[in-house]
């Protein structure tokens, strides 16, 4: 066994397919493909489901991955003791819908940079389905996802409760809505719209909230970042969780603010996804600490410096095992929802 073939693996994990490992690794695509062939002969187990469309990791090999990673790390310390610089940087990949970047993902994002100090992040804006399907394949490392009630995630994953908010309407400050204490269903639906697309929870809340009779004029985006700028243009008005806006630039710079909805109790939740492991990256282990001290922060109210401190460690949650119905436990980090 040959560390490059174990380097091999962990660049098609990391890069979701043959091709792209193979170009990120400057090797050519069989040579990368003998490379990891060999390497299941040896351990006598199929590494990569070789498919028509691509060659992506195996059960198999997620199974192991963790201990590959191990012996990774290991050489990556060997190699930086010695004095190497050829140390191998694996990027953290998170998959968000894009809520709380503001409010949550950035600033934790500073406090893994205050820890570790240089090193690669890669935020990756898309699905609910296509985050916990890129999870299970072990393309991501951490998840950030929308759930309203009654929604499950994969049993394979571990889904630990972040923030717990309401739908609120998104408006321009100078729009005539503005002037409402509470806006209703009827005033929502009689303005033109900027909606998520399909695969977005906020799409399905906003057919729950409407029916069939939809907005007559709408836009359609992926995440909220883009429906805010869409709604800071005067182009309509979004409805969005509450904890998505409230500390957006936009908010603060006072070009929107927002309104709730009268007669809705809707609740909408952010949970962090992982996947079950008993051996977690340092740099993971410390990016989910970040999440859930920013959020405890945020259910409290208070504002936290941009450094986590060294002195004041936090261990991230831990979420107790499925029950034997196989549905996930989402462990809370706080007792109730941030008022309003």
């Amino acid at each position: 066994m040959r560390i490059e073939q174990l380097e091999y693996l962990a660049a098609v994990t990391e890069h979701g397919s043959l091709r792209r490992a193979s170009e990120a690794m400057h090797i050519s695509q069989p040579a990368l493909s003998e490379a990891v062939t060999k390497l299941e002969k040896e351990l006598g187990t199929t590494l990569l489901d070789r498919r028509r469309t691509g060659s992506r990791i195996s059960r198999q090999g997620l199974d192991l991955q963790e201990f590959m990673a191990e012996v990774l790390g290991a050489v990556d310390r060997l190699r930086e003791a010695a004095g190497q610089q050829s140390v191998r940087r694996r990027d953290l990949r998170i998959g968000t819908v894009s809520t709380a970047s503001s409010s949550l993902l950035a600033p934790a994002l500073r406090d893994l940079h205050a820890r570790h100090g240089s090193g690669g992040v890669e935020v990756v804006n898309s699905r609910q389905a296509d985050i916990q399907q890129g999870l299970a394949e072990g393309v991501l490392d951490l998840g950030l996802v929308n759930l309203l009630p009654g929604d499950e995630v994969d049993t394979s994953l571990v889904a630990d409760r972040l923030i717990e908010g309401t739908p609120v309407a998104c408006l321009r400050a100078d729009h005539p809505l503005v002037d409402r204490t509470r806006v209703t269903v009827a005033e929502l639906r009689a303005e033109p719209h900027v909606l998520m697309r399909t695969g977005y929870v906020m799409h399905r809340y906003a057919q729950r909230l409407f029916g069939a009779d939809m907005p007559a004029t709408t836009y359609a985006t992926d995440g909220a970042e883009m429906g805010k700028a869409m709604v800071a243009a005067g182009l309509g008005i979004s409805i969005l969780p509450d904890f998505s806006i409230t500390a957006d630039p936009l908010v603060k710079a006072g070009v929107l603010t927002t309104r709730p909805i009268s007669t809705d109790h809707t609740t909408v939740t952010l949970v962090m996804l992982r996947r079950r492991s008993d051996r977690t990256p340092e740099a993971v282990r410390d990016l989910q600490t970040a999440l859930v001290r920013r959020a405890r922060a945020y259910l409290a109210g208070v504002d936290l410096a941009a450094d986590l401190p060294d002195d004041a460690p936090l261990e991230p949650p831990v979420a107790a095992p499925a029950a034997s119905g196989d549905r996930p436990v989402v462990t809370p980090i706080g007792s109730r929802a941030r008022s309003r």
